[in-house]
């Protein structure tokens, strides 16, 4: 199912990571950048109309938390014969909650289940992906993160200018921070195999 040429309306339903932690908003921006165009142009209806990061927050990104809201969502705005068709989640954690609250409204993976986003590529996310149950992951391949630390660690400590890639996008309030930004995989059911098994990063069996 693709925005740019399925035929919609969709109904979607958006979360965010807890309000406490400077990154969930800066996810939530991003993706609603590229959301809130088809938004607003009816093409995505957020049938609950909660769109409101105070409203659509996970405190702590608990999946227990998630899994109640949805719960009320699903009770509340989805008990008359709608279905919800994408679910907008910014962490594999919260993703289990969303699916767990699917399931128990008697939703059936393959049978009218939501697309479910995610991020951190955990196990079990991979598990559900190949099982159907999460659609996708963002993976952030930790040995780059790591290796990229490490270098532009020693390159302070040696009175050097460390490799920075971007001086716009993380303001704290104070200043802007200058960054190294690394480039974050999109894994579906077609690519872990290359992104995940192949590099490297996880055994077949952990995934199994």
């Amino acid at each position: 199912m693709g925005l740019k040429d399925g035929k919609g309306p969709f109904n979607i339903e958006l979360f965010a990571g807890s309000p406490d932690d400077n990154n969930a908003h800066f996810l939530n921006t991003g993706a609603m950048e590229v959301l809130q165009p088809y938004v607003d142009s009816g093409k995505l209806k957020v049938v609950s109309g909660q769109t409101d990061f105070d409203k659509i927050c996970t405190l702590r990104w608990s999946q227990e938390t998630a899994q109640k809201r949805m719960e009320d969502v699903l009770s509340g705005y989805y008990s008359t014969g709608k279905d919800v068709d994408i679910v907008l989640s910014p962490f594999d954690g919260i993703s289990y909650g969303i699916a767990a609250a699917l399931e128990g409204a008697g939703y059936k993976v393959g049978t009218k289940w939501p697309v479910i986003t995610g991020q951190d590529a955990e196990t079990m996310a991979i598990k559900n992906i190949k099982s159907g149950k999460q659609t996708m992951t963002v993976f952030k391949d930790t040995r780059i993160l790591a290796s990229k630390c490490v270098t532009m660690v020693q390159a302070v400590m040696e009175g050097k200018q460390p490799e920075i890639n971007d001086t716009k996008s993380y303001n704290n309030g104070k200043l802007v921070v200058p960054s190294y930004l690394c480039t974050p995989v999109a894994s579906d059911k077609d690519n872990i195999q290359k992104e995940l098994i192949d590099s490297g990063y996880y055994k077949e069996s952990d995934i199994s």
